[in-house]
């Protein structure tokens, strides 16, 4: 059974997945705080940085946000591999651009902005400016795939692009024209919209909370989907009788005091253990989970676990059930960038190459893109998880006032 459990208070709410009573995914939004990604701003370039091929641009929320070159170019050229134009030809200080948020400010660092525009609906994501078709990759039936593919083809214009999301599977031609219409008509009165305000301007914002988790989140293989107040539980079922009336009565209220919802389910023994930097495996061996500026760093232990086979295979076994953990751990935790893994020492190449292939097939059920790269001839797994908004681990904790994060404490001499 897989089932969705938000908490919703004053400032904040959270959002806890559990699949069979198991916890996989951890949310944290406040209520109160500006949330940009998504949004859609007519921003006025304050200064270009050839060195750095980006230019910082005012979108009028405080810092500055970013624009790489990347992000400048149309999505035809910005995966070539030859040499991009010089930043300084494409924009100029003054000038303005209408730029999308593709991830928060963190720290002292200002938004970073892109020019590919995407729209996101309950069966696809509308790139106006896109002009090519993408089907989920958790589609897995070829025809059906394809079947899509032609759907799109035959309703989008030419320089239009399209990605067909996972709950498009098996949705009629209407459903999916119906979708397109709606994100088609947002771009116009977006457009619309640029040609009057006055740089730095807001031009569309995402949408709320309840509105993203029912478009987002809503599917078939959420069996239930607990809300803890009324007014939060109305405008889902609201949101929910719009876009996916088959799936409405899944969400439930949940009639009792807030902070007992994740009690009775468990949640708060399992965000406890999950976050902690050691964390045990039911084999009893564990993780040593290690979070950098640059990287993070999970280590393999056999800890008490000696299983009942010879030495190679219980490390084997050890490394199968760590990479289910692991994968688990990176969704729950929503660790991003450059993850290490050092696995325990395993002797046949083939086994190896079966703790890869579980990590990859594992990792694929994530929403968050995630790249296993492979074994370095140190003997590390290497891999990638997209980089977000803040994880949620900063959010959950603060740095010790005493060891400002080290764990340890300089000795008196």
């Amino acid at each position: 059974m897989k089932q969705m459990l938000i908490r919703c208070q004053e400032q904040l709410t959270q959002t806890a997945v559990l699949e069979n009573g198991q916890l996989t995914e951890f949310y944290m939004e406040e209520t109160t705080g500006r949330h940009l990604v998504g949004n859609i701003y007519k921003g006025r370039v304050v200064n270009v940085l050839p060195g750095m091929q980006a230019a910082f641009v005012d979108i009028g929320q405080g810092k500055n946000a970013f624009l790489y070159v990347d992000d400048l170019l149309p999505p035809h050229l910005e995966q070539q591999p030859k040499e991009k134009p010089p930043i300084a030809s494409l924009v100029k200080p003054g000038q303005t651009v209408i730029v999308q948020v593709s991830k928060e400010a963190l720290g002292g660092k200002g938004a970073r902005v892109t020019t590919h525009y995407a729209l996101p609906g309950r069966y696809l994501v509308y790139m106006p400016l896109a002009g090519y078709i993408g089907v989920s990759k958790k589609i897995g039936f070829e025809q059906e795939r394809e079947r899509l593919k032609q759907l799109a083809g035959r309703l989008k214009t030419d320089e239009e692009g399209v990605i067909l999301r996972t709950v498009a599977s098996e949705i009629s031609e209407q459903e999916l024209h119906d979708d397109l219409l709606q994100l088609r008509s947002e771009w116009r009165e977006i457009s619309s919209g640029a040609n009057d305000a006055e740089a730095p301007a807001e031009l569309h914002s995402e949408a709320g909370f309840m509105q993203r988790m029912v478009r987002d989140l809503l599917n078939a293989e959420l069996d239930e989907v607990w809300i803890s107040r009324r007014q939060q539980y109305e405008e889902a079922v609201r949101h929910a009788s719009l876009m996916a009336p088959q799936l409405k009565s899944r969400i439930r209220f949940y009639n009792h005091n807030d902070a007992e919802l994740f009690r009775k389910f468990g949640v708060q023994d399992q965000l406890e253990s999950a976050f902690g930097k050691r964390v045990r495996l039911p084999s009893g061996s564990d993780l040593v989970w290690e979070q950098t500026e640059a990287l993070t760093v999970i280590d393999v232990n056999t800890g008490k676990y000696t299983g009942h086979l010879d030495l190679e295979n219980t490390v084997f076994r050890t490394n199968m059930e760590a990479a289910f953990e692991i994968a688990r751990l990176l969704r729950l935790r929503d660790a991003g960038g450059i993850i290490i893994i050092d696995f325990i020492d395993m002797e046949l190449e083939e086994h190896r190459e079966q703790v890869k292939r579980e990590l990859e097939k594992l990792t694929a059920r994530d929403r968050t893109t995630c790249h296993v790269v492979g074994w370095t001839r140190l003997g590390l797994l290497e891999m990638t998880r997209k980089k977000g908004k803040e994880n949620v681990e900063s959010r959950l904790y603060e740095t010790c006032g005493a060891c400002q994060g080290k764990g340890k404490l300089l000795r008196s001499f």
